[in-house]
């Protein structure tokens, strides 16, 4: 299973390398939560992550969907954004 770390407001997941597997789970101003990132499958081949609407409809759902996929695709931790980021006034 993967670790699950916690974002806070406005702060991002961490660079890693580009050979790293990475999940995350944002928090959007509507109230739900989308699931993005990447992984491998057994045979090396890159794959990616695009939640589904059925469970961007709570973070319990978006989480145990994330989890299951992070589980067959080699993603160690998946960051979670629990509040939607603010926009970048300049």
């Amino acid at each position: 299973m993967a670790d699950v770390t916690y974002l806070e407001a406005n702060e991002e997941m961490p660079d890693h390398s580009d050979d790293q597997p990475w999940l995350t789970v944002e928090a959007s101003d509507d109230g739900r939560f989308f699931g993005t990132g990447w992984g491998r499958m057994p045979t090396g081949e890159t794959v990616f992550y695009a939640s589904l609407a059925e469970d961007d409809v709570s973070l319990e759902r978006a989480l145990v969907a994330a989890q299951m996929w992070a589980a067959r695709r080699g993603v160690m931790r998946i960051w979670v954004q629990t509040t939607p980021c603010e926009p970048n006034i300049r």
